[in-house]
């Protein structure tokens, strides 16, 4: 599995991650937890111009290990029951593509459990493309919760994959 060259784990302010109705909210820049193990990652509540809560959330977690790239993801999110159907969390992905290149990312890789349709939509309609479906490592949280096998998606995040980047 080829891996940047360059990855800089350095936060750095996200800038205004919006469209037109959508905007993630930076909530946390968590340094990571090696007891876990889990990485340094940007948590950001997903907000909605006419909505006074949060409609979900999504992590952006700073790393390119074995298990984060092939089990955990490099994005995960959620979207509140109410407000699903709309798109925000495709659309929360395609907003941290700017923010992947500026740590030196080439692509990002997401993942979910192949039952759950709704997120298998969020990442196609994100722009990412389906790579395989791997099990989870048996002695990992993800196992003993249940998720005992994902489906990858790699989305690519440098104008030269995508054209629009």
């Amino acid at each position: 599995m080829e891996r940047p060259a360059v990855f800089d784990v350095t936060f750095r302010d996200p800038g205004v991650l919006s469209d037109w109705e959508l905007y993630l909210e930076l909530a946390e820049q968590f340094p990571g937890d090696p007891s876990i193990p889990w990485p340094p990652c940007y948590r950001f509540k997903m907000r909605l111009v006419d909505v006074d809560e949060p409609v979900g959330g999504i992590e952006f977690r700073l790393s390119v290990s074995q298990f984060i790239v092939t089990c955990a993801g490099q994005l995960g999110f959620g979207v509140e029951p109410g407000f699903r159907g709309r798109r925000l969390a495709a659309r929360s992905c395609r907003l941290l593509v700017p923010l992947a290149r500026a740590h030196g990312l080439e692509e990002l890789w997401l993942t979910c459990v192949p039952e759950n349709v709704g997120s298998r939509r969020a990442c196609e309609e994100a722009g990412a493309v389906f790579v395989e479906i791997v099990d989870t490592p048996p002695e990992s949280n993800m196992y003993k919760e249940g998720e005992v096998r994902v489906c990858r998606y790699r989305l690519p995040v440098t104008l030269n994959d995508r054209g629009d980047g």
